[in-house]
């Protein structure tokens, strides 16, 4: 019988150490063909635990050094939103394909006194930058909002087109308790709060799906065109003590709170929430209203198990799902979180995407539009009206 060669490994260069990064270390040793070579933090003694941790081969001494590997074909970017930019441009000038964690680009700057079209045409500048050197280092640029990947907005997509179906209005968010990392809670971290952190998937999803629709249905994507959002933090709401809430607080001049209604190019909307005001773990979900089909998905919790525990002492310290705060009474343990969010769906479509060299269905198109949502989002809500996404018009637009 005659043998067929193997195709090669994907190898891949892991850049950060945090959170994010660990998802990605549990995420690609599940994917078929794929290796990881290494990994670099900004901070290198960060890498040399996390290597340790986590099997991985080489705890580079840069990300410089990591880049300059001959034998790594892909870096998978998970550092903080203001170092994308610096990275993902070295990386495709060092011929690298790329996977850069959402947002694609953000504004960083000081938020107080700035012009928000000035914090929108930064960020939207600086997506557009890291897309045009990629492009001309002619390699992929992976956009990677999970949220895409889930199993279930894949099915929804999937059922949307078998029934040739118009979407007229989307609803969907993510919440949870907020995070305690003090590098959230200020804008020079993040570029934004909850409307950036959590709000970016179902603004990435529901663009994903009418560019989609659009494709479908006349070969021209359906783009958003104007938005109007508003954003707060709640925490400070009259009542609430610090001492005696569970939810995050201490936020500085971010909102822990905001939402924002897209209208689209064909007349229709979405509506995307994110919030860390949610008490008994994560929650996202999206809700799909169409002109023959209604479609509910569920990325997190999901019923597969229920679970009662009349005390703590039952379950300990067995996780059961992000930002579950305690195992006592009825809980929903996730059986496979990287698999219900969609991290594990994308790593295998990116692999399978980048050994084809075909384009991935999350790019960095996608991510610019993401960029250009929540910036217009970030500027209705500071001058209370509605905002077309025309009125900024960043270098290098088409």
């Amino acid at each position: 019988m005659e043998k067929h060669p193997r195709s090669p490994a994907l190898r891949i260069g892991l850049i950060g150490a945090g959170f994010l990064a660990l998802t990605r270390a549990r995420c690609w040793p599940r994917v078929a063909g794929v290796e990881m070579l290494g990994v670099a933090s900004l901070r290198e003694t960060a890498a040399s635990e996390f290597a340790q941790e986590h099997g991985i081969p080489t705890a580079f001494a840069s990300v410089d050094a990591l880049l300059a590997h001959p034998e790594i074909d892909a870096v998978d970017v998970c550092v903080p939103n203001a170092a994308h930019r610096e990275i993902v441009v070295a990386a495709a000038q060092a011929g690298k394909h790329i996977i850069c964690t959402k947002p694609l680009a953000a504004y960083t700057g000081s938020p107080s006194g700035t012009d928000p079209l000035e914090m929108w045409t930064s960020a939207e500048a600086e997506a557009r930058a890291m897309a045009d050197a990629a492009r001309e280092h002619n390699v992929q640029l992976c956009y990677a909002e999970n949220w895409i990947y889930a199993p279930s907005i894949a099915r929804a997509a999937q059922l949307l087109d078998n029934a040739d179906a118009t979407l007229l209005e989307m609803r969907g968010g993510e919440a949870h308790s907020g995070s305690h990392s003090e590098y959230a809670k200020q804008w020079r971290h993040t570029g934004g709060g909850a409307l950036l952190r959590l709000g970016a998937h179902p603004i990435g999803a529901m663009i994903y799906l009418k560019r989609r629709e659009g494709l479908r249905r006349t070969g021209k994507p359906i783009l958003p065109v104007a938005v109007r959002a508003d954003v707060a933090d709640l925490t400070k709401a009259e009542g609430i003590d610090p001492a005696r809430t569970a939810l995050a607080t201490g936020w500085q001049d971010v909102e822990n709170w905001g939402t924002v209604s897209i209208e689209f190019s064909d007349g229709t909307r979405g509506v995307a929430f994110g919030s860390d005001n949610r008490l008994g773990g994560m929650r996202s979900e999206l809700e799909l209203f169409a002109s023959n089909t209604t479609l509910q998905c569920n990325l997190s919790p999901t019923d597969q198990v229920r679970a009662y525990a009349p005390s703590e002492s039952v379950y300990g310290q067995t996780y059961l799902m992000e930002k579950q705060s305690t195992t006592a009474g009825w809980s929903t343990p996730m059986t496979d979180e990287d698999w219900t969010s969609g991290q594990l769906g994308m790593c295998e479509a990116f692999a399978q995407d980048l050994r084809a060299g075909q384009p991935p269905q999350s790019d960095a198109e996608i991510g610019i539009e993401v960029t250009r949502v929540i910036y217009a989002a970030y500027a209705s809500a500071r001058q209370g009206r509605r905002v077309e996404l025309s009125e900024v018009r960043a270098n290098n637009t088409p």
